[in-house]
């Protein structure tokens, strides 16, 4: 089944210290016939990451480039929608939920998809499961 990925879950990739069992199995799906769908802001995210990484020595420059190329490979689609709902349910789901814009963005995602959310937010997890949607992994970590 496909599913809506955001920022957290895919970092875990890289920082092997933040993967386990369950975020490794999504990132498994991901090389079979399952996609990934990703708001519009899902490479910012990412980017910034990489780059903080970096400044702060944690990952080098080859690590980074390793890291993107090995995304490249992945079913992962940018939705092109985003911004059309920005202004409008994404801002409402923030306030009802009071999350920031970025994870909102995810939210209105996998509820206009209709496809499970892949986040290890908290915040995020309980405002998809308010709001019916799935999330992946099943379970976290506490």
């Amino acid at each position: 089944m496909n599913f809506v990925l955001d920022c957290s879950v895919t970092m875990t990739w890289l920082f092997e210290h933040e993967a386990n069992k369950e975020t490794d199995e999504l990132l498994e799906r991901l090389g079979g016939s399952e996609k990934a769908v990703v708001a519009q802001h899902w490479a910012l995210e990412i980017a910034n990451v990489l780059l903080n990484a970096e400044r702060s020595k944690k990952k080098t420059v080859a690590d980074t480039t390793h890291f993107l190329t090995l995304l490249g490979k992945l079913a992962i689609k940018s939705d092109v929608h985003t911004e059309y709902h920005a202004t409008t349910i994404t801002l409402a789901l923030g306030r009802r939920h009071k999350l920031s814009s970025y994870d909102a963005a995810y939210l209105e995602l996998a509820m206009r998809l209709g496809l499970p959310l892949a986040t290890l937010d908290k915040d995020l997890r309980k405002a998809a499961e308010a709001e019916g949607i799935v999330v992946l992994p099943t379970r976290i970590a506490k």
